[in-house]
């Protein structure tokens, strides 16, 4: 299945601001995550236990912190989503997100 299927057949929740109460409400789930900023998305994470934990985690990386968005998907396949919608981001732009860059 190529990325925009695969990214279609995902039920991707709205675009959600950071703040602590909506961090609150996200499941205790596998998924995937996307942040964005200015309309770029920054990174692109996944969890095969619980995302919430990880996109917690996450916002320490100084790149991330400057985030204002997010959107998730609950999978039990996350980390071969993830590399597929990163695979999908390369081809697009040429490069992975700003957050996911090598220095």
């Amino acid at each position: 299945m190529d990325a925009d299927k695969l990214e279609e057949a995902l039920s991707w929740s709205e675009w959600l601001d950071f703040d602590k109460t909506t961090i609150e409400t996200i499941p205790d789930s596998p998924g995937l995550y996307k942040i964005h900023a200015n309309m770029k998305i920054l990174y692109i994470g996944s969890s095969t236990q619980n995302i919430k934990e990880s996109l917690i985690e996450c916002l320490s990386d100084t790149c991330i912190s400057k985030a204002k968005r997010f959107s998730y998907a609950l999978t039990a396949s996350s980390d071969k989503v993830k590399e597929q919608l990163l695979n999908d981001y390369r081809t697009r732009h040429n490069k992975l997100p700003e957050c996911m860059q090598e220095n």
